[in-house]
């Protein structure tokens, strides 16, 4: 081997080294977080390559934020970025940075609690809150008559179909993908035998989760639930008004609050004790046990009940057996007002 043949070949050798060298430090030398239980990180809607770095850096990720760049500019991994929140735990490469976040293999899932019987407004609140989405896009959402039309529902807006249940999101899930799952649920739990006792008992897909709303508003009680329909139900049967306080509720401008008499003659389609029958749409957006509870009502001869006081309801055959009911009821609200204020002053005394 010639001497100009044997430097070059060394030449190539020590270059080959600094290659290598310089390629594991951009790509696969391991990053060391600063806090061993892991780091999250947000890629919000809109954020740049180099915002997220910034904020990577920030965090104590990384050893070198040039480096995570040069290699996300060499891989070409700096324009499609999945939005999510990330959780990078333990020594972790720039390779594996890029590819997660290219791929979102490392985005954390969010679960969101829907209760039953909340409404539009409290439902865009808790999704914006809790995975990042913006509230007047999806209030506008669920109050767009089109998108409503489009999927088959009957009414101007998505109250009483968004299906209370925990739902697993990842951070900032587009809008509308929120809605086809909230619809979706619905339709899954609304199946065939549903829509059959449905029409057995006459009733539009509207009308029962309008029923439904209302029961839900009712009681959070589940056994009472078919006994406040069965009310519902032989009320409308002796053409009486419903006079369901929840439904004034709803039509109140500055409600929910404590209603007054006043209240009762309020001008609203949805005031249950001046106008007969069921309000025109739901009040908000009843859990599957309220809908069966509208579906499958419990048979008795009950037209009124009142609260207890613990949660639940007396109910009433007779006009004269509710009012002792609520005679009752004030007067265990009296007395236990009583001993709460007799427990205040004895605290004070001590």
């Amino acid at each position: 081997m010639t001497r100009p043949l044997r430097r070059f070949l060394q030449f190539l050798l020590v270059l080959c080294g600094i290659l290598f060298a310089v390629a594991y430090v951009l790509f696969w030398l391991p990053n060391d977080p600063a806090d061993p239980a892991g780091t999250v990180i947000t890629v919000s809607r809109g954020a740049s390559f180099s915002a997220v770095v910034d904020s990577m850096d920030r965090s104590g990720i990384l050893r070198n934020a040039a480096a995570l760049r040069t290699a996300g500019r060499l891989l070409g991994l700096t324009r499609e970025i999945k939005v999510g929140k990330y959780l990078f735990s333990g020594p972790v490469s720039n390779y594996r940075i890029l590819k997660d976040l290219h791929e979102g293999r490392s985005r954390i899932i969010s679960r969101v609690t829907i209760p039953e019987g909340r409404r539009l407004e409290w439902i865009a609140s808790k999704f914006a809150r809790e995975i990042g989405v913006r509230e007047d896009v999806m209030l506008r959402l669920f109050r767009d008559s089109a998108e409503v039309a489009r999927r088959g529902f009957d009414g101007s807006t998505f109250e009483g179909y968004l299906m209370p249940d925990t739902y697993a999101f990842y951070w900032q899930t587009n809008e509308e993908d929120i809605l086809d799952r909230l619809v979706r649920q619905f339709r899954e739990f609304y199946a065939d035998s549903l829509v059959q006792r449905q029409r057995e008992l006459r009733l539009s897909l509207r009308q029962v989760v309008t029923f439904a709303s209302i029961v839900e508003a009712e009681s959070g009680i589940g056994d009472e639930r078919p006994v406040i329909a069965g009310v519902y139900w032989n009320r409308l049967k002796k053409h009486m008004r419903l006079e369901a306080d929840p439904t004034i509720q709803y039509a109140l401008p500055d409600g929910p609050r404590r209603l007054t008499y006043r209240d009762l003659n309020i001008n609203s389609p949805y005031n249950t004790y001046r106008r007969y029958g069921l309000p025109p749409g739901p009040i908000n957006n009843p859990g599957r046990a309220s809908i069966l509870a509208v579906l499958y009502p419990s048979n008795h001869r009950f037209l009124y009940f009142v609260a207890r006081g613990d949660g639940g309801h007396r109910f009433s055959e007779s006009y004269a057996q509710h009012l002792s009911a609520v005679r009752q009821y004030r007067q265990a609200r009296r007395e236990a007002r009583r001993a709460a204020q007799a427990r205040a002053t004895q605290e004070n005394v001590n």
